[in-house]
């Protein structure tokens, strides 16, 4: 079992140093619902199942993760404010290869 650390700035621009496990099989939503950085009724509504872009977030370092697949794309094309490192964090599964990841939460969807 490794944890890694990931930063998260919220949607209030407060930064936060998460301690997250990759031996769970988690993605980096849970991981934000988990600590309290959003709420299920503004992030992540669809529940996690690639039918929304609610969670979007928005990638500050250059960490090679998964590549973005064609249903990530076409529901980022639905998303307020996409921006060229726009991801939807319900596809990033937490690995050792992103460990010191920084993020940003996107804004709430309208």
């Amino acid at each position: 079992m490794s944890d890694i650390t990931i930063f998260i700035h919220d949607r209030d621009g407060i930064a936060h140093e998460l301690l997250a496990p990759t031996d769970m099989n988690m993605n980096l939503r849970e991981l934000i619902l988990g600590a309290d950085l959003a709420t299920e009724d503004t992030f992540g509504t669809c529940g996690g199942d690639l039918m929304c872009a609610s969670c979007q977030c928005y990638i500050e370092t250059d960490h090679e993760l998964k590549e973005l697949s064609d249903d990530e794309d076409y529901m980022l094309d639905d998303a307020q404010d996409r921006q060229d490192n726009s991801r939807l964090s319900c596809q990033l599964f937490l690995n050792e290869e992103m460990d010191g990841l920084r993020v940003s939460i996107g804004p709430e969807q309208e």
